[in-house]
């Protein structure tokens, strides 16, 4: 998002009309959707709510918001046009958060260390991009003193850091599925995956449901399949289809693979059109090869790409390392299925070469690429051969199909249950670190 305001107060996007990347209205900004957190930490703000020019009101992530500037905000171009519907952990910015009667801390300004609370009424809050992250969260609060609405221009304003208001955040021993959620939020996805997994069955639907579906879809990922089956199925279809849409392809094949062939096909006919080619595409292959263990979403360059392009794709945040570690030069088309493959390009050898170098010089020509039908064994073999994280998948055409990532195949090799097993022993110790020795199993001490 380079380039746009780092922070604005809301007050200042209602209204306020959303393009496309080719300049196109495509609708205007209704509200704001945040998460609240835990204690005094601030809201993430998760996305907006965009008025079609249809009328119909749907969610906008906020990671498909490439820019807010003066008077407009721009997008990706990539538009989900079902419905918004509000979560339990996702609060309204404009609808539920202004005008509230909320208590200053203490006075809230610099100079009023020791004073006492009050009440004050909130105006407007600001919202700003977190530094070197596509993160946004509310920071500020724009207040006014006394007892008057926001309609009544009685009263001192004044602008305070969210943690100097209370009567917004969630309560730390507060029992429902939304305060477990905000509680857990910087667990990594495999440890709310550990937790997930403790829970009772109507807990972790509670909890499923409360997540949104990009963190939704991270924790699927880690949990053992028979959860994963639990989780969705227990999700309405169109939920499912979209937090499926937000998994890797190859995992959402997993997945689906689990299910009937009936379900299958209902779920894909729900997803987006190019999302369902991808997990169609993976459920077309055996599951223990190749084409069943890749991914869709490798970095694929065309030759007269440059280092410098290399490296700047290799920087995206939410890329897997293993997927990092190089990229594949093909020509045109760029997406997989691709035009002819060229070769790989090693993520240290790009750190080599100057940044106007072109691609296509430093890629390794030499290295065979698998085939579509490897079976496992000859894909781990392949990857601990040429000391790899990652491999490409060319078909008979000399297309680059996608990428095996080492971790997948460890997935794969390992025995059917090691997740459970893993998670068994990490509530062991758990407990047995609050306990002072003894372990009982108790999912609650657990989930700590």
């Amino acid at each position: 998002m380079a380039g746009s305001t780092s922070r604005v107060f809301v007050s200042h996007l209602a209204g306020v009309p959303v393009f496309d990347p080719n300049g196109d209205q495509v609708g205007r900004v209704r509200d704001l959707v945040a998460m609240l957190r835990v204690g005094h930490r601030p809201p993430r703000l998760l996305g907006m709510v965009v008025e079609l020019l249809t009328r119909r009101r749907i969610f906008l992530p906020m990671t498909r918001i490439t820019g807010i500037e003066s008077g407009q905000v721009i997008t990706t171009g990539v538009l989900d046009v079902r419905r918004f519907e509000q979560r339990p952990t996702e609060r309204l910015v404009l609808g539920e958060l202004l005008d509230r009667r909320v208590r200053l801390v203490g006075g809230g300004a610099a100079g009023d260390e020791g004073g006492q609370d009050e009440e004050v009424t909130v105006l407007d809050v600001s919202v700003r991009r977190l530094p070197a992250r596509r993160d946004w969260e509310i920071d500020r609060v724009f207040v006014r003193r006394g007892k008057g609405g926001a309609l009544r221009r009685k009263g001192e304003t004044l602008t305070v850091e969210w943690s100097a208001v209370t009567g917004f955040s969630l309560e730390e021993d507060a029992q429902g599925a939304e305060s477990l959620v905000a509680t857990f939020e910087r667990l990594r996805p495999a440890d709310l995956a550990n937790v997930m997994h403790h829970l009772s069955p109507k807990r972790r639907a509670e909890v499923a449901a409360a997540l949104d579906d990009d963190r939704l879809a991270d924790v699927l990922e880690e949990l053992p399949d028979d959860d994963q089956v639990e989780i969705l199925g227990k999700l309405h279809q169109e939920r499912a289809a979209d937090v499926l849409e937000a998994m890797d392809p190859d995992d959402a094949a997993d997945l689906l693979s689990e299910l009937p062939e009936e379900d299958q096909e209902r779920l894909l006919t729900l997803m987006r059109p190019d999302d369902a080619a991808d997990v169609r595409r993976l459920l077309s292959y055996e599951e223990r090869t190749a084409g069943g263990l890749m991914t869709t979403e490798p970095i694929v360059l065309r030759p007269d790409s440059t280092v410098a392009d290399a490296l700047a794709r290799v920087r995206q945040q939410d890329l897997p390392p293993a997927l990092a570690a190089q990229v594949y030069v093909c020509r045109p088309p760029d997406e997989t299925p691709t035009g002819r493959y060229l070769g790989t390009a090693h993520f240290q050898r790009l750190l080599r070469e100057p940044p106007y170098t072109l691609v296509a010089s430093v890629v390794d020509s030499d290295l065979p690429p698998l085939a579509p039908d490897s079976a496992l064994p000859a894909v781990a073999g392949y990857l601990a051969a040429y000391n790899l994280v990652a491999a490409p998948v060319v078909d008979e055409g000399g297309s680059l199909l996608g990428a095996v990532t080492v971790d997948d195949v460890l997935d794969h090799m390992l025995p059917e249950d090691w997740r459970e097993t893993e998670f068994e022993e990490s509530a062991f110790h758990e407990d047995a670190a609050a306990r002072g020795g003894a372990a009982d199993g108790s999912p609650g001490r657990a989930a700590r």
